[in-house]
């Protein structure tokens, strides 16, 4: 297996910079056995079973992306990954190879100190005045991915955008991106088709950003991520897989979780909290997911080489290039695909 084999080339118009209005993207549809053709977000509903559990991820994200200054001079930026202890977080910094030991980072409500390196751009920073969830409300932006990033400012109007509706809880540094295309009303239709709607908590960390730089895709380390599952959860997702019944997975996180589940429970779905360490490539065997909702994806990442593997490699390629003719919005603030 070779990472460029998961390449693709992608124009920059086709990058979306901001999204559709809410639940009006394009969809491509693709039947596994069948056709490929397009449809829209709006016309999910009708395309699910009754029967079938819609599972999304309920993460929230926060405003988890600080800008300062140096002591020394020079600004800098961290994106907040989890507290750590005592007012201490470990963040990935920029520059990193600038954020020393000792110094200061200044912001205008306090300050941060390096407290130590941790390689790949990780350090650990204490704040003063200790920076909680209320107070990084306030000075935090949030994170938007690096290619969006890049070519606009962070507005006010992505801490609306850049939320599921459902957002709940827990901590995340990406939005589970295939859930931003629902609306209450999309998701009372489903309900109404007889679909339930199920939830569980994925916090999504920085691994979801970090290229695979290897040359065999099976070298590339992918960071654990942290997720709960409520007993109210599992018993849906058990008694829906004993009776036959479809799960659709919001998004590749909801993927994620619940095949680290199965495989940790032994082909059940056990209620706690665990870190999921599943590494999904063309080849792994999937317990649970019946169908997917997701984003099109990066080329060489780990997201577009996991519906790779649902899908099959050659068919997802030929439908990103489907896609790119007709003109669909790729990434984040993009489109989406269904995978049935």
């Amino acid at each position: 297996m070779h990472t460029e084999e998961f390449a693709y080339h992608l124009p920059q118009q086709l990058i979306a910079l901001a999204p559709r209005p809410r639940g009006r993207s394009r969809l491509l549809v693709l039947v596994r056995g069948g056709p490929t053709f397009e449809a829209s977000v709006s016309d999910v509903p009708a395309l699910l079973e009754p029967g079938d559990v819609l599972l999304v991820n309920d993460v929230r994200v926060l405003p988890a992306r600080l800008v300062g200054r140096r002591s020394g001079g020079g600004t800098c930026q961290l994106l907040l990954v989890r507290a750590v202890s005592g007012g201490s977080w470990e963040v990935l910094g920029r520059p990193a190879a600038k954020l020393r030991p000792s110094m200061s980072i200044l912001f205008p409500w306090g300050r941060g100190v390096v407290e130590r390196q941790l390689g790949e751009g990780k350090l650990v920073v204490r704040f003063e005045p200790p920076l909680d969830l209320a107070t990084l409300e306030q000075v935090g932006e949030i994170p938007l991915p690096p290619y969006i990033a890049k070519r606009r400012s962070t507005g006010p109007e992505d801490r609306r955008w850049y939320q599921t509706v459902y957002a709940q809880q827990g901590f995340a540094v990406a939005a589970p991106t295939a859930g931003l295309h629902f609306t209450r009303e999309q998701l009372e239709a489903c309900r109404a088709r007889g679909v339930e709607v199920a939830s569980i908590t994925l916090h999504v960390g920085p691994g979801t950003f970090k290229p695979v730089t290897a040359q065999d895709p099976r070298d590339h380390k992918l960071d654990p991520e942290l997720y709960q599952v409520s007993p109210h959860t599992a018993w849906l997702l058990n008694r829906a897989l004993a009776e036959g019944r479809r799960v659709v997975c919001v998004g590749t996180t909801s993927v994620r979780a619940l095949e680290d589940a199965l495989r940790r429970g032994h082909g059940r779905v056990y209620p706690g909290s665990y870190e999921a360490e599943a590494y999904i490539l063309p080849g792994f065997a999937f317990h649970g997911t019946g169908a997917l909702l997701t984003n099109f994806h990066l080329p060489r990442s780990t997201l577009v080489m996991l519906v790779a593997a649902f899908a099959g490699r050659e068919r997802i390629l030929h439908a990103y290039e489907m896609a790119k003719a007709r003109g669909f919005r790729f990434y984040s603030y993009g489109d989406a695909m269904l995978i049935l």
